[in-house]
């Protein structure tokens, strides 16, 4: 009796230790973003401008800001819009920062950088952004970039309650009409430390302190082609009376064949 007494106080102590371990940190370590993914954003994707199309396609008339809404500080910003001072300043890149960059139709290549970076380049503007997964990181005295400084989260597919699949209009659907359908997850990223830019091609300002939060959702339809949707909210009450939202799809291609890289033009 004593024996099994004994035994049953060693395993009980083992258990004991076993759970106090796992408070301690030392369960086993959580994956790399990279094999954690819940969705496969890696290749190459084309923007289907199906929204919008008469101020992305071309560059819109000075002192056309309908659908922005747009503060009276932000507007005496746009109506002084000059192309030519901004290519004399080497600043061609205004409407090629992190709040414009996805609205220019353009193609992306996304790939990992490494497990912890998830990197996003731009035929468009030759542009590349980085996605850092884990705490945000310190930004005293950090320059300030077209691009900033972005922090990305995987969430749950339905977490973002975005409205990415609204964009698949009946016009871009299959024949059968059946509704695409949401893929594993949804990536986060939350954009800040920002140079200053331009919204629209034509001056439309965001200022230093906007912050972008985007979330990118995958989806399938029937006939099998993969879909990808950034949902965007800018916010930046500087130059803006609300946030603005966005939500842009893209369409992935089988390869890069079609991959053109050219530099910013601040006039196209």
């Amino acid at each position: 009796m004593r024996v099994g007494v004994a035994v049953i106080a060693s395993a009980l102590m083992v258990w004991g230790l076993v759970r106090l371990e796992a408070q301690r940190g030392n369960a086993a370590p959580a994956r790399a973003p990279k094999a954690a993914a819940p969705i496969d954003l890696t290749g190459y994707w084309v923007s289907i401008v199906t929204q919008d199309w008469r101020w992305r396609m071309v560059t819109p008339a000075k002192g056309d800001y309908l659908g922005i809404p747009m503060t009276v500080e932000a507007k005496k910003v746009a109506d002084a819009w000059d192309p030519a001072k901004d290519e004399a300043a080497g600043e061609q890149c205004r409407s090629y920062g992190a709040p414009a960059l996805m609205s220019v139709p353009a193609r992306l290549h996304i790939t990992w950088q490494d497990d912890d970076v998830l990197r996003v380049d731009t035929d468009a503007g030759m542009q590349t952004r980085l996605f850092r997964f884990g705490a945000a990181p310190a930004l005293h005295d950090a320059p300030r970039t077209w691009q900033g400084v972005s922090v990305a989260q995987w969430q749950p597919a339905r977490a973002s309650a975005g409205f990415g699949a609204l964009l698949l209009r009946p016009a871009e659907r299959t024949s059968d009409d059946k509704p695409p359908v949401l893929k594993g997850g949804s990536l986060k990223v939350v954009t800040t430390n920002l140079r200053p830019g331009y919204l629209r091609k034509n001056g439309v300002p965001y200022s230093a302190n906007a912050v972008l939060t985007e979330y990118w959702d995958l989806y399938q339809r029937p006939n099998g082609e993969e879909w990808l949707t950034v949902t965007t909210e800018i916010v930046d009450p500087q130059y803006l009376r609300e946030p603005r939202l966005v939500a842009l799809p893209f369409k992935k291609e089988p390869n890069g064949a079609k991959w053109d890289p050219a530099p910013c033009s601040s006039r196209w």
